[in-house]
């Protein structure tokens, strides 16, 4: 009998609107797929965030006994400015800017992408598809929704008509917007000409002379439309109708949306029977943005090297931190509440610690069984991960408590203590067991800190020789000083 036998999920369905009791379409088997990113920079830490949410997902589901293909897409072309018909490939832009080919362009950012979710813990997908490398899956698809008669071609591009397939089915079924409302909110705007409607988006767009990134296909050599790939890949690996299709809040419009729409132009039904969105990280309680300087990537949250936060995080601290919020909750990254978490993470980590070290008793003060079953009730609800440190918090304090000799456990009881706690803050939570590593921290940040109150009394003094030796020696072994009105910070490099 496999664990999901005994535990009943209910998710959030963005389609719907309400929390649903979760039955797959399969018996056992799970297909979820995730957008992933398009790989012109540094992945944005909100983009992180999305990520991590779905990979704690797929880390629960798999500790249920599921048999999960989980595929999360890399978009290296076609995705245009402001996610929109017009304007330069993202990818184009940027190679154009640094003079060197767009697939260097990805391959950079991939490289980035994969080495910033590794660093945080995250498990690879089962599958992770290409834009590029499914072009020929892609050209087939918009043949299949022209000759269903939802897409028109127009110089070389085609644009997926919003209008004639509006009057058969629903699109905005997933956003709760109306076509009226989008044709009454619509400015025309130059360029749009080739379109019937404002609201048709492109499904294949004819390159201009200029454009790099370009396939042949029999309306043009072009490049294909950003919402296309992920029916034509998600359909692919999970068939015409999955169970799980997540992302961020920000893709349900337009980018869902008219997933939806293809498939069922192409397919006669709707492609996912969960939708699943994950919602915005801000920054000092602002939306993120690179334009705003409200901005900070995730090496530079490590780091400490920003003027955003004090200090570096460590990556468990930082997952400690996203876990401690719903994933459908708006959450704020400040200093304050990453410094509230490392405390809250090396306390967990602490207790954890103290596993090994309990005096077991004949009896337990604790109910390990009901404990664990509140555990799986709160993962059971959408994925409650706040409620679940909650409880994992109320374990910590009765492992202190064994340890001080307050509280009692039997050894049948801390067997099965240590395995639970260990299966939801390391296999399903996904924070790693860097106790050590937090402790070398804790002493390497207490000593530096020694050294700044010394370089302090030194300035006081006026011995600037001894002040200037302390920053120069630290700065050489990678530990930089940063003097500002309220004090001096480090950031190690």
């Amino acid at each position: 009998m496999q664990l999901y036998e005994n535990q009943h999920i209910k998710i959030y369905n963005s389609l719907s609107g309400e929390k649903e009791n979760f039955s797959p379409i399969n018996q056992g088997y799970i297909g979820m797929y995730v957008c992933g990113p398009t790989v012109y920079s540094n992945v944005h830490l909100g983009n992180v965030r999305t990520f991590m949410s779905f990979d704690m997902i797929f880390r629960y589901l798999k500790h249920l006994g599921f048999k999960v293909r989980y595929v999360r897409n890399i978009t290296d072309a076609g995705h245009l400015e402001n996610d929109a018909d017009l304007g330069e490939d993202k990818i184009t832009k940027k190679a154009r800017v640094e003079e060197i080919e767009p697939m260097e362009v990805v391959q950079r950012y991939t490289v980035d992408f994969h080495n910033v979710l590794q660093t945080l813990n995250f498990l690879p997908p089962s599958i992770e598809p290409t834009a590029t490398g499914h072009i020929i899956e892609q050209i087939e698809l918009i043949e299949t929704i022209i000759n269903n008669g939802f897409a028109y071609v127009v110089n070389g591009s085609v644009y997926f008509d919003v209008h004639k397939y509006n009057e058969s089915n629903e699109y905005g079924i997933l956003s709760k917007r109306k076509l009226e409302d989008l044709i009454h909110n619509t400015r025309t705007l130059d360029g749009q000409s080739d379109k019937k409607n404002p609201q048709d988006f492109a499904l294949w767009k004819k390159a201009e002379p200029t454009h790099i990134m370009r396939w042949p296909s029999p309306w043009s050599d072009g490049f294909p439309g950003w919402h296309l790939e992920c029916t034509a890949m998600s359909t692919k690996y999970l068939g015409e109708f999955f169970d799980i299709h997540g992302g961020g809040m920000d893709l349900k419009f337009p980018h869902h949306e008219c997933e939806i729409a293809q498939n069922q132009a192409a397919k006669g039904q709707a492609p996912v029977k969960y939708w699943m969105h994950a919602n915005m990280l801000e920054l000092n309680g602002a939306r993120m943005s690179k334009s705003s300087g409200n901005y900070i990537n995730p090496a530079e949250l490590f780091s400490g090297d920003n003027d955003k936060m004090s200090k570096g995080f460590s990556p468990g601290v930082i997952r400690f931190f996203m876990m401690q919020a719903s994933y459908r909750s708006i959450l704020d990254l400040t200093n304050d509440g990453l410094l509230a978490a490392e405390k809250g993470f090396n306390r967990l980590m602490e207790a954890l610690g103290n596993l090994d070290n309990l005096k077991t008793n004949n009896s337990s003060s604790f109910n390990v069984s009901e404990w664990q079953q509140k555990c799986y009730d709160a993962m059971n609800d959408d994925f409650n991960t706040p409620i679940l440190i909650a409880h994992l918090f109320e374990a910590a304090k009765f492992i202190n408590q064994v340890n001080d000799g307050t509280a009692s456990v039997s050894a049948q009881d801390l067997a099965r203590l240590k395995t639970v706690l260990h299966t939801f803050t390391f296999d399903i939570l996904g924070l790693e067991d860097s106790q050590s590593s937090n402790v070398g921290t804790e002493k390497l940040n207490a000593t530096v800190e020694i050294l700044i109150k010394l370089r302090k009394e030194a300035r006081i003094n006026k011995d600037f020789a001894l002040s200037d030796q302390i920053r120069d020696e630290l700065a050489e072994a990678g530990i930089e000083l940063k003097d500002g009105r309220e004090g001096t910070t480090f950031s190690i490099k």
